[in-house]
C-alpha cells in the first residue's frame, strides 16, 4: 500500500510542480517537477505509514 501511495502522490505533485513551472519556462517546470516527485513520494508514504 506504501509503494501505491507514493507512486500516486509523486505522480500527482510532480504534474502539478510541472504545471506550475510551465508558466516560468521548461527548465524551471522540470526542476518543480523532480522536486515535486520527492515531496508527493514523502506525502503518499506518510499517509500510509500513518492511516494503514
Amino acid at each position: 500500500m506504501a509503494n501505491i501511495l507514493g507512486m500516486t502522490g509523486s505522480f500527482v505533485c510532480s504534474s502539478v510542480g510541472w504545471w506550475l513551472g510551465a508558466f516560468v519556462g521548461t527548465m524551471t517546470a522540470c526542476m518543480l517537477s523532480i522536486v515535486g516527485v520527492g515531496v508527493g513520494m514523502y506525502i503518499g508514504r506518510r499517509i500510509a505509514n500513518d492511516f494503514f
